[in-house]
């Protein structure tokens, strides 16, 4: 849930989401649409799906028992380096490192010379102190989450400021620009306004694709339509939703 998701949003929707599916049993049974409708509001909804995934896998080949080891985790659906670390640190404790967005950029500022010569996982491996995994790779992820941020780190708050060489180097970065909507917003932001339409109609309900698109996006015109076509392939491909063909006209809805 926290991978590219503020916290705060996080925080909200996780304990709704143990209280319907508390267990990875309960995961792999539900309606694929239930899933979704739990999720709403997360983004991302193609995690939502590799999660049901994941469960019904485990719960297949391991009994419904999570796997602690890294490469076996890494080969379940929707489990990268990262999340395999993440879990294998902070779920069964295993002395390992963390590296996400936060961390690389915390690493990147602490130890350039470093970084350039060597990989940032090995590295991070390195640096580790013994029997501190847990706490070390929690407190990586706070500072570069809330002190060594991308745009205007706080130096000052900084409790490696004096043993950081790029403390109060990094040049103030001011907002871009503002430009046009489509411009800006990536597809994925457009197919999780359909998904959310979607989230709205009662569990029987369909809706046509035209009027969708007017739900979405205030053009729809017939460039518009072309694209929001391959939205919908792209999302029917990953499950994500239903297509039928009535009368010449496509009906959209969330998957059974």
């Amino acid at each position: 849930m926290l991978q590219q998701t503020q916290i705060s949003r996080v925080m909200q929707k996780y304990p709704d989401f143990l209280r319907q599916f508390p267990n990875l049993t309960s995961l792999a049974h539900a309606r694929t649409a239930d899933v979704i409708r739990t999720w709403a509001g997360m983004g991302y909804n193609n995690r939502a799906l590799r999660l049901q995934q994941l469960a019904k896998r485990v719960l297949r080949e391991t009994n419904g028992q999570l796997p602690s080891s890294v490469d076996v985790l890494q080969k379940l659906p929707g489990i990268g380096r990262y999340t395999a670390n993440a879990i294998a640190c902070f779920a069964f404790g295993m002395h390992i490192a963390v590296v996400d967005t936060n961390v690389r950029r915390v690493l990147a500022r602490l130890f350039p010379r470093e970084v350039r010569s060597r990989d940032e996982w090995e590295l991070a491996q390195w640096i580790l102190p013994e029997g501190k995994a847990y706490d070390w790779n929690q407190a990586l992820m706070e500072l570069g989450g809330t002190v060594c941020t991308w745009r205007n780190p706080h130096c000052t708050e900084c409790p490696l400021q004096r043993q950081c060489p790029s403390a109060f180097q990094i040049q103030r970065v001011s907002k871009p620009a503002k430009k046009n909507e489509r411009a800006i917003i990536p597809d994925r932001i457009y197919r999780g306004r359909i998904v959310t339409a979607l989230l709205a109609l009662s569990r029987r309900q369909s809706i046509e694709a035209s009027r969708l698109l007017r739900l979405i996006t205030a053009d729809d015109s017939k460039k518009n339509m072309k694209w929001f076509s391959g939205l919908l392939t792209g999302l029917q491909r990953d499950g994500l939703i239903y297509v039928v063909h009535r009368q010449k006209k496509q009906f959209i809805s969330l998957p059974k």
